[in-house]
């Protein structure tokens, strides 16, 4: 069988597994980031948690506002009663009834608490700040994934192409060993020896469905769907190789969603901190109200009574000493201050250490998409040079085999600097925080 029948035959089976990926649903990475942006659990669960944040921003929360309540209080006995009375008449009644009904509303209003809930208000707007940067950092975070999980589902797609090329080969390398041992110009250890490298290349196809499999599900996991779910991914990846160190620098510092919790960690820290010391001041309380009351006795001077009215009134009070425990929550709040900055310090030295290790990655794998695209070519001209010399009986089957193994290799070794590359990549969009969703 001439080359030009072999590289026909390897054409079909690529041709067919292409037919085989589209008549699957193709899920591209920003389908895929749809579906997790909807379904993702971790995402809801920040999502909400920040939504709680928001509604906690009130002038009610912090206090502002006055607090209306409405009582009702009914009492009632039955009593046996004896009454005796200054000139000695003694009076008694068994199972004297009495009720006595008490109810209104009032208003108690905080009107000065040292600026306290003025701070309180301010706390809650920067937890709801913190609340946001959380769900930021989450959406960040599972985006990452599924980009990582799925470009490494598009290598290995690619490396299932490359073993079904090479099992192509191994079978013309079988059916070669065959033909000529049948007219007596092979032996039959050249046969079994293409036949042993036949089924080498069925195992490692097989070990890499497998694997393939397996990541889909992780996948399917990440999007929160059925697991069983079928799909495949596109058949290229494409690396950004624009990135500038200064210009993700610049934006992760506005925009890294760690290093902008541990700003407003130190923000919440401050105003925790002025709200402590608010409890230096009195705290001043209007309050009022309007009441009914009526009783009823069946002995005594007073058989039934009634009133309603208006009562009003201020309250003041002012902490003068409480075991210096002002002093001590005072001190408390300064030093989480001061780990407030320690962590924003710790952060930001993290965050300049991790871009410039990730971008030293990210061009050294840039390069070593080029190098392994150059190493693919040799070895694939390589491999045909060697089939040729093959079929003329120039080379030995472990010649053959070397160079159908460093071809496959070789391929092997550009999809995965392809992918080594886009990690790199996603990992420095993930901490400048622009990474896309």
């Amino acid at each position: 069988m001439t080359h030009n029948k072999i590289i026909f035959r390897s054409l079909i089976v690529l041709f067919f597994f292409a037919v085989n990926v589209n008549a699957q649903e193709v899920l591209t990475i920003e389908n895929a980031v749809k579906i997790a942006l909807e379904n993702n659990y971790e995402i809801k669960i920040a999502s909400n948690n920040s939504l709680i944040s928001k509604t906690n921003v009130t002038s009610g929360n912090a206090g502002m506002l006055p607090k209306a309540t409405a009582t009702i209080v009914d009492n009632n006995g039955i009593q046996n009663l004896s009454q005796t009375r200054a000139d000695g008449t003694v009076t008694t009644l068994n199972n004297g009834k009495s009720s006595n009904l008490n109810y209104g509303v009032g208003l108690d209003w905080t009107i000065f608490d040292g600026f306290k809930m003025f701070a309180k208000l301010d706390q809650l707007k920067e937890l709801q700040k913190l609340g946001e940067a959380q769900l930021k950092m989450t959406i960040i975070t599972k985006i990452s994934d599924v980009n990582a999980t799925y470009f490494d589902l598009v290598q290995q797609q690619q490396q299932l192409a490359a073993l079904d090329t090479t099992i192509v080969i191994s079978n013309q390398r079988l059916n070669l060993a065959q033909n000529r041992f049948s007219i007596g110009k092979a032996s039959k250890l050249e046969v079994l020896n293409a036949q042993v490298d036949l089924n080498t290349d069925k195992v490692a196809l097989l070990r890499q469905k497998e694997l393939y499999a397996n990541t889909k599900i992780v996948l399917n996991q990440i999007l929160a769907r059925d697991v069983k779910t079928d799909f495949n991914v596109v058949d290229s990846i494409t690396v950004d190789s624009t990135l500038l160190l200064p210009q993700l620098t610049e934006l992760a510092e506005k925009q890294n969603p760690q290093l902008e919790a541990q700003i407003i960690n130190r923000k919440v820290a401050e105003l925790q901190l002025k709200q402590i010391k608010g409890t230096r001041y009195p705290t001043v309380r209007l309050n009022t109200g309007y009441n009914f009351s009526e009783s009823q006795s069946s002995l005594g001077f007073t058989t039934e009574s009634s009133a309603r009215g208006l009562n009003y009134g201020f309250s003041a009070s002012l902490n003068l000493f409480d075991g210096f425990a002002q002093n001590r929550n005072e001190q408390i709040a300064k030093i989480q201050i001061d780990n407030s900055k320690l962590a924003f310090d710790q952060q930001n030295e993290q965050l300049y250490s991790q871009l410039a290790t990730s971008y030293q990655t990210y061009m050294t794998n840039l390069e070593l998409i080029d190098l392994e695209e150059k190493n693919e070519a040799i070895a694939n001209q390589n491999l045909n040079i060697t089939l040729d010399k093959f079929k003329i009986g120039t080379i030995t089957t472990l010649e053959f085999r070397t160079a159908q193994l460093n071809y496959v290799n070789a391929k092997v070794r550009y999809s995965n600097a392809q992918f080594q590359a886009k990690l790199s990549e996603i990992a420095l969009k993930e901490l400048a925080g622009t990474i896309s969703f």
